[in-house]
């Protein structure tokens, strides 16, 4: 088994793009669920808007490519006020349920043949990237041994951890004003903050607008560097990894998503690596009648979730989090 390329692949996974999208996505979990307790499982909802809201916007209206960034960021604030209005004065499960079931629809609105001419079908909408591919100053791939990058995924890692810091950096400070100070008094008792004179709801509104937003972030991210827009690429499954990193790294921690986000994808690079060598070639380690080569891609998830299951079980805080910090006031 070659060592090194298992670090290489697993470096680069948990430094690169995916781990960057999953980290903005955690950061707008992380104002949801860390510090207000609110319940959003839709999070791949707000990041399909933010990046049709800029494939559209380029493409099918033929409008400039920094209108459709505009477009990117109004769409998600839209889509947390029409989710938020009928659901944030109730229990916090109507917004878990509404939220994942209009994730679900958008996806299939954004994939069905009805709306191919807006929405460009299964196939998504591709050409509106190259405005932001010609902005790359690099002329090269960096290749450092066991990290390896090529010169688009480069670019992409220089703009994805720079915005990586800078919502940190928000979140950090909005966190330790009056107003981060009463997210927090709501995820405890939200009853008690009413009765201090405070608008539950609003503030309720206003974190799941900044929550949605980083979650359109990660949208539009993604989108800028795969250059192609599909609807598979917002499925359910990109909400919960996101609930994964962030339940990795600690709820309710500035740094929690991002360190939660890099440990997951370097596990699940490295494990993905460790099992194909464990299974490849005419002459494989293991037996095909344990493993063969088409099941060790899907035999890392169920290491990783049984190592998540683990670290529930006698650390349920995660690394850096406080068990206190994710208890939920449902009413």
């Amino acid at each position: 088994m070659d060592l090194m390329d298992v670090l290489r692949a697993a470096l680069t996974q948990a430094l690169g793009p995916n781990a960057i999208v999953f980290a903005l996505a955690a950061i707008g979990l992380n104002i949801h669920f860390g510090y207000t307790g609110l319940l959003n499982f839709g999070q791949a909802g707000f990041m399909s808007v933010a990046a049709y809201g800029l494939a559209v916007t380029t493409v099918m209206a033929d409008l400039p490519f920094w209108l459709g960034i505009v477009m990117s960021f109004l769409a998600p604030i839209l889509l947390a006020i029409v989710l938020g209005v009928p659901t944030l004065r109730l229990r916090a499960d109507y917004l878990a349920i509404v939220t994942i079931a209009t994730a679900e629809i958008l996806r299939l609105i954004f994939g069905s043949v009805e709306f191919k001419e807006q929405f460009g079908g299964s196939n998504g909408i591709t050409g509106y990237a190259k405005t932001y591919k010609d902005m790359n100053p690099y002329s090269g791939e960096l290749d450092l041994g066991i990290l390896r990058f090529s010169k688009d995924d480069l670019w992409s890692v220089t703009v994805g951890w720079t915005l990586v810091a800078l919502g940190c950096l928000l979140v950090w400070l909005l966190m330790r004003s009056p107003w981060g100070r009463v997210l927090r008094s709501i995820r405890e008792d939200e009853d008690a903050v009413r009765s201090l004179g405070k608008n539950v709801f609003a503030y309720k509104m206003q974190a799941l607008v900044l929550g949605g937003m980083f979650g359109g972030l990660a949208g539009l991210f993604l989108a800028l560097k795969q250059a192609s827009v599909v609807p598979s690429d917002y499925s359910t499954n990109i909400t919960f990894f996101a609930y994964t990193a962030l339940l990795i790294g600690g709820a309710a921690r500035v740094l929690g998503p991002v360190v939660g986000s890099i440990i997951f994808w370097f596990l699940i690079a490295g494990l993905g690596s460790i099992f194909n060598q464990l299974t490849d070639g005419a002459d494989p380690i293991l037996p095909t009648w344990l493993m063969t080569d088409t099941q060790a891609s899907l035999v890392r998830f169920i290491v990783t979730g049984l190592g998540l299951m683990l670290l529930m079980i006698y650390r349920p805080q995660g690394i850096f989090g406080d068990r206190r910090e994710i208890a939920i006031d449902g009413r």
